[in-house]
């Protein structure tokens, strides 16, 4: 397609920009990989300042993680943290680049393809991994704790096997994490912990839910039950669940998205509960027990 082709169709869509290759946009950027392995692209961070790179793109995947701040995701994601702007102004931004540039960074369709390789749960066991384990005493969770509700998860993606903490969804499906990498197998869903309590409380992701388990651990804990949404969208296929109880307690992260998300859904029943109070102050409930528990180290 001509520039001016695409010119006259206005503003570029989300899966147009998603299509470009991150690789080559911070190499336009005028950022460089320190090292390559494989796929793995490993870049000193252009989200913030480090000496050793930490900041990696796997080329397959046309996507990025930053291990420093514990992000990652496509070029949208890296986009609106790098400029600090909105989805809207990416957008712009990526259809204003367009139309100065000619569409040399388009993934190829070879890479597009093996981008989209679906992930095969090959087998599951305990965790056993010491490179897995300690990445997760290195987030201050215990180890028994991720035993109890994890699985350590082999799988295949495209011609390569890896390995990762997977935490089962309702589907059938795993969240999948390692200090490298944030991803999900098919199928995607909310993660429900029902033990026949009358309340629950709701988590955004794996870690957080791990985090307040080991907290909880040290204390004499009532009967509750869980959700972890596993992504923040899925929020309406829990509703059945959790308005089932006469109490649910919120544990979202306090950033500018997650408090916006309290505030909606608490609007929408008085069972609702922000308890993400405890942590004020830091991103999530993860980030505040990491916090905590270097402080009494020290």
């Amino acid at each position: 397609m001509s520039e001016r082709e695409r010119g006259s169709r206005g503003l570029l869509t989300l899966a147009e920009i998603r299509e470009i290759d991150l690789i080559g946009y911070l190499s336009e950027l005028g950022f460089e990989p320190v090292k390559v392995h494989s796929a793995d692209h490993w870049y000193l961070s252009p989200l913030r300042d480090e000496r050793t790179a930490s900041f990696k793109v796997n080329r397959r995947l046309n996507r990025w993680y930053d291990r420093g701040i514990s992000l990652g995701g496509n070029l949208i994601d890296f986009a609106t943290i790098f400029y600090q702007c909105s989805v809207g102004e990416v957008i712009k931004t990526f259809s204003d680049y367009w139309s100065f540039h000619r569409p040399k960074i388009l993934l190829p369709s070879t890479e597009k393809a093996a981008a989209n390789c679906p992930i095969q749960v090959l087998y599951t066991g305990q965790l056993t991994s010491k490179t897995l384990l300690d990445y997760i005493v290195s987030r201050s969770v215990s180890p028994d704790i991720a035993r109890q509700y994890c699985r350590q998860v082999n799988y295949q993606m495209g011609d390569r096997r890896y390995f990762e903490i997977g935490l089962l969804n309702n589907s059938g499906g795993y969240e999948l994490r390692n200090s490298y990498s944030k991803l999900a197998s098919s199928p995607k869903d909310i993660t429900t912990i029902n033990v026949g309590a009358l309340t629950v409380s709701m988590f955004e992701g794996m870690f957080d839910f791990l985090s307040y388990k080991t907290l909880m651990r040290k204390m004499t804990e009532q009967p509750e039950n869980y959700v972890i949404l596993n992504s923040i969208s899925l929020f309406d296929r829990a509703r059945p669940f959790l308005e089932s109880h006469y109490n649910i307690d919120l544990y979202f992260d306090r950033d500018t998205a997650g408090v916006r998300s309290t505030s909606t859904v608490k609007d929408i029943s008085e069972k609702y509960n922000d308890a993400s109070g405890m942590y004020t102050g830091y991103k999530d409930f993860n980030e505040w027990l990491a916090s905590t528990s270097s402080s009494q180290k020290s």
